[in-house]
């Protein structure tokens, strides 16, 4: 195992100390031998800690030279952190979609893959969002880095729109550390025995 991995032997919770407060999250399973730490139940209705993580990103982000223009996040779990975060940096930000909508104009899309969905995902940006995008310096938002392949997609889906990627953050990296990923905490990954 390595340095973040651990036995899973039944566990149904993971507690962990941030911003001076312990946090307990469910462990979940994302196949028959891998579980998570599930943050959903902080990003996702836990104001305190949304503001938290989003006030330490901020710190984190703020001192970038050139600036950031942009945060770019993609739905559904970031978007509260994403908000916040914006709210503290003062800039706007784009929400990169995982299916095309009807609203969409010339939408710009890319293959992902994500730990925590199943089958073929893309990712998508609407045509509008591109072009405000356009050339501009974003800074990518997700709440988790497991395998890193939503970021890679975030990055090429930057690329394809000719906006430049001046960093990346998370509140958790899972598993192992993401270099080039601000993060605020490392949660282990949990194995199945065999």
């Amino acid at each position: 195992m390595t340095r973040y991995e651990r036995p899973y032997r039944g566990r149904d919770a993971y507690t962990l100390e941030l911003f001076g407060e312990e946090w307990t999250l469910p462990v979940v399973a994302v196949d028959d031998d891998t579980y998570v730490a599930s943050d959903a139940h902080l990003v996702l209705g836990t104001t305190r800690f949304v503001e938290s993580a989003a006030a330490a990103l901020a710190d984190r982000l703020a001192d970038r030279d050139p600036g950031i223009d942009y945060l770019v996040t993609p739905e559904a779990k970031s978007l509260p952190l994403t908000q916040a975060l914006a709210a503290e940096l003062d800039v706007e930000y784009v929400v990169v979609r995982k299916s095309v909508k009807s609203y969409m104009r010339d939408p710009v899309s890319v293959a992902a893959d994500s730990i925590t969905t199943a089958g073929e995902q893309r990712l998508v940006l609407d045509g509008a969002d591109a072009a405000r995008l356009d050339g501009a310096r974003v800074a990518l938002v997700d709440d988790a880095v497991s395998t890193g392949g939503t970021m890679a997609s975030l990055d090429s889906l930057i690329e394809t729109v000719d906006a430049t990627v001046a960093a990346r953050a998370a509140v958790f990296a899972e598993g192992r550390e993401h270099p080039g990923v601000e993060t605020l905490a490392t949660l282990p990954l949990f194995v199945a025995e065999t």
